[in-house]
């Protein structure tokens, strides 16, 4: 999918009054430019980043799709066990997510249907056969946790158009036609943009109802190969660790305590807004306690809630202009700088993506000595000298999240114990991605990349960090309770500081 496909032209011109009405246009990519399959009995919804029905743009489109061209309405959503570092606990927040779905489906009158995988070998066309009767299909525009390479795979083979659409961003990603280069850039056009995105929409239901027989034929259709619907939406949390631990995914990774799901994320919104968001300001970077930040980022990973629906909730709160402000350029600016990133960037978590003065000053400083090496299962496993890094990498493990601040100096330590940047880079993105919940997110990409340099100024120019703006663990105290923050996460083991030690 292009940057430069994410425009109106690529909309059909049936559908463009009413994507214009509503900000749709900058919101998405004509997929494949095939035309519609004017045979197919129904449209088809492929849920995929965008785990909800409330303020989900791309289901709203297929509404309107639906209505116009008489046509059921069918929303889809599938897991299966293949994707990088599948494990227990990434299945039981999207399956308790799903389940909250199935309910409000239920509860709404659409037509959902889940599909689980267990096995890598089990049947993987379920969608394929689907779209080989669809109209049209519609799906997220997502550029990361190869959401992206996967419509674009889906969409060359099935014979319909392919439509997705941004359900992330509050601004539409399309209004923005190339790669930011900085939070400075992006949040003046935000800003401008913000008020009238976030307005809530009036959601709609198809006029069509799907018939008993298309849903036996739907049902049919899954099965032919050994699948079969997952009865999600009366699933207990027993079935659902059950139905996990039948699959073929890293059950060395268990689920965390955190529950995923819309109405888990209404509800940490709500506590958050009403007691947290006050003294926001003043707390966000205090990692000693627990509910200085949102803890927001799994669900708006999970598509589970509306960025929009954060940002209103924020500003009705009556927290502080100073902690409002601080909050929403989190949820908005950065957010949204490092989704921008991602989907205009097509290796955008590849060194070679970084700025030319990045390039340039780790290319000057990689022989630089390292004050210390540490292999990967040294770093898993939380055992380096640094109690502070170790209670980061502990609290990732742990509870699939690490608190915004220490995560930075976790990052950036990165580079002082490995080889080089690619070594730094390789290990920061496998440890992310296979513990956190937010993992394979734009901003978890952001996140990394930044601690590279991304988005940053040249700072100086010292040993190993070159011009990258460095942050070490000797300083922190000076931002946050480091010893606190140790108690709460769990002590690290002791260990014996390293000579000549960079922090």
């Amino acid at each position: 999918m292009p940057s430069a496909t994410i425009r109106s032209a690529t909309i059909p011109h049936d559908l463009h009054a009413d994507y214009v009405r509503d900000q749709l246009v900058p919101r998405t990519v004509d997929v494949n430019g095939k035309t519609y399959f004017p045979e197919g009995e129904y449209v088809l919804y492929w849920m995929q980043s965008t785990q909800r029905l409330d303020e989900n743009w791309g289901l709203r489109a297929a509404i309107r799709t639906a209505d116009r061209v008489n046509r059921p309405l069918v929303i889809h959503q599938g897991l299966d066990p293949s994707y990088p570092y599948a494990a227990d606990r990434h299945h039981t927040f999207i399956l308790q997510g799903a389940r909250d779905t199935a309910r409000d489906a239920g509860a709404r009158g659409l037509y959902y249907q889940f599909v689980l995988r267990p096995g890598r070998d089990d049947d993987r066309r379920v969608v394929d056969r689907l779209a080989a009767r669809a109209y049209v299909v519609i799906t997220d525009l997502f550029p990361t946790a190869g959401i992206r390479e996967r419509v674009e795979r889906f969409a060359a083979r099935v014979p319909c158009r392919v439509l997705a659409i941004d359900s992330v961003c509050t601004v539409p990603s399309g209004a923005f036609e190339k790669p930011e280069y900085a939070a400075r850039t992006i949040r003046p056009k935000i800003a401008k943009l913000l008020d009238h995105s976030i307005e809530p929409v009036a959601e709609a239901l198809p006029r069509v109802p799907v018939s008993e027989a298309l849903r036996a034929s739907l049902r049919a259709t899954v099965s032919e190969h050994g699948l079969s619907l997952c009865p999600i939406a009366t699933m207990s949390d027993a079935d659902i660790a059950a139905a996990v631990h039948s699959c073929d995914i890293d059950h060395t990774v268990p689920a965390v305590p955190l529950v995923g799901g819309s109405a888990a994320a209404a509800e940490r919104l709500a506590a958050f807004v009403s007691r947290e968001l006050m003294p926001y300001a003043d707390r966000r970077n205090e990692a000693s306690v627990s509910d200085g930040t949102s803890r927001l980022s799994p669900y708006l990973h999970f598509g589970q809630i509306a960025p929009a629906r954060v940002v209103r909730d924020a500003r009705a709160s009556g927290a502080s202009p100073e902690s409002l402000d601080a909050f929403v350029q989190q949820a908005t600016t950065w957010r949204e700088l490092a989704y921008n990133w991602c989907l205009r960037t097509r290796n955008f978590d590849r060194l070679e993506a970084l700025p030319a003065w990045i390039q340039k000053t780790m290319a000057e400083h990689v022989g630089d000595p390292r004050p210390v090496l540490y292999d990967l299962h040294t770093l898993e496993s939380a055992q380096t000298h640094d109690a502070l890094w170790n209670a980061s990498q502990r609290e990732l493990v742990a509870h699939g999240v690490i608190h915004n601040y220490p995560r930075m100096l976790w990052g950036k330590t990165m580079l002082l114990w490995t080889p080089d940047y690619e070594q730094a880079r390789a290990h920061l993105f496998y440890l992310n991605d296979k513990y956190a919940l937010d993992g394979r997110d734009p901003n978890s990409v952001g996140g990394i990349m930044w601690c590279l340099g991304l988005w940053d100024r040249p700072w100086g120019n010292k040993p190993i960090w070159g011009g990258i703006r460095p942050m070490v663990t000797s300083r922190a105290k000076l931002k946050f309770d480091v010893a606190g923050y140790i108690r709460r996460v769990g002590r690290s083991p002791s260990a014996t500081a390293a000579p000549g030690l960079l922090l």
